[in-house]
């Protein structure tokens, strides 16, 4: 190959090679420089939500008060309660008498403050502090304070009262999930002082009637009923498994079997691939009880108690059904129990399991004075914060 042909091809390699480390470098650069930037503040705001969605304390306070001063872009930031400063981060910090006065105000009307040079006097000869916001907190009796080393700009003014409405929504959310733990809570002392006297009473007086006649037999219903007591009133977790929930369904009717005799007979269908469903605690042992207690007990003769739960992909499906007296639909549609309380444990259910899972999961009840009464249920087989401790 002659001499210039030859330079003229190593050139156009050594340009083809140019262009494909150029291409390979713009192919590894995976995000713009916008999206860095998008994806800093949320980072940032990340690790500032976390400790805050466990309330407003000194430690959270000072978890997030980097992060939230990242997110503000001012030389330091403060979080305050009335007198009190929480925590402090970054430049400013001798200026903490003067932010709690002006926070204890702002909290008291409501109002963002901006303070001047005038408002913040320092016998600091190299303080660089000019100015600062101070943002009340809506949801909790709190403020942000961001101090600056000039005049507070309108962009900073408008960062610290954006950030501070954005830390009162995670504290918000936080009373909101709090709240909600709560009426969970609630709501099951309320079911186990609904239903827990009437059983215990029933049990007891069917173990003593055994306590003569056959010992062993009352040994061993003493110890189903302590089994089945022990679970009802544990005060740890709102959930639990299906198959614990069996468990103590099963000790709850060989106690009744001990009172009705031949009168109850119980009809199990159980997918075993569905007992490790978590659903909420004691959701599926009031419906059985119900049955028990306002279908069969009021029924001449024998009646059936009939448990299934199969499985439905996602889901897990359940149904307790008896062939007892049944209920009137419009009692059981109205707002008022009944005088007896036969459908506080159904409303009970259906509001829990609708509080956990969604409107589209409560309870479906079918029945009819005379024709027994069926209960179904849906449940997610996973459902995010649904865990059985």
């Amino acid at each position: 190959m002659p001499a210039p042909l030859a330079v003229a091809a190593l050139i156009g390699a050594f340009a083809v090679a140019i262009y494909a480390v150029m291409r390979l470098r713009q192919r590894k650069a995976v995000a713009t420089p916008a999206q860095r930037a998008t994806y800093g503040v949320l980072h940032t705001a990340g690790l500032a939500v976390e400790p805050l969605r466990h309330g407003l304390t000194q430690a959270t306070a000072a978890k997030s008060v980097k992060h939230l001063r990242t997110l503000v872009g001012a030389d330091g930031l403060a979080l305050l309660t009335g007198q009190d400063v929480l925590a402090f981060d970054g430049g400013g910090a001798h200026h903490r008498a003067q932010l709690a006065e002006a926070a204890a105000k702002s909290i008291a009307t409501g109002r963002s403050t901006v303070l001047g040079l005038d408002d913040l006097p320092c016998d600091q000869i190299d303080c660089t502090i000019r100015g600062a916001i101070i943002a009340p907190l809506h949801s909790v009796p709190a403020a942000v304070a961001a101090t600056a080393a000039e005049p507070p700009s309108p962009g900073l003014v408008q960062a610290t009262l954006e950030t501070a409405r954005w830390v009162s929504t995670q504290l918000a959310l936080h009373e909101l999930d709090s709240s909600r733990e709560r009426l969970a809570q609630a709501e099951l002392r309320a079911l186990r002082a609904q239903i827990s006297p009437h059983f215990i009473y029933n049990a007891l007086g069917a173990i003593a009637s055994f306590v003569r006649t056959d010992p062993d037999r009352a040994r061993d219903l003493i110890l189903e009923f302590a089994e089945f007591t022990r679970y009802s009133f544990r005060s740890h977790g709102e959930f639990t498994t299906l198959a614990e929930e069996l468990r103590s369904i099963d000790r709850y009717l060989t106690l009744e079997k001990a009172r009705f005799g031949e009168r109850l007979k119980v009809r199990l269908r159980i997918a075993p691939e569905v007992l490790p469903v978590v659903l909420p605690f004691l959701c599926v042992q009031p419906l059985v009880e119900n049955a028990v207690r306002h279908g069969l007990s009021r029924k001449p003769g024998a009646g059936t108690v009939s448990i299934e739960a199969s499985d439905a992909g996602a889901e897990c499906h359940i149904t307790v059904e008896d062939d007892g007296v049944g209920m009137d639909p419009a009692v059981l549609m109205s707002t008022a129990p009944a005088e007896d309380g036969q459908h506080v444990g159904l409303s009970n259910v259906d509001d829990r399991l609708r509080a956990v899972f969604g409107d589209e999961f409560g309870l479906v009840v079918e029945t009819a004075l005379g024709a027994g009464t069926k209960v179904s249920m849906r449940v997610p087989k996973f459902h995010p914060g649904v865990v059985a401790k």
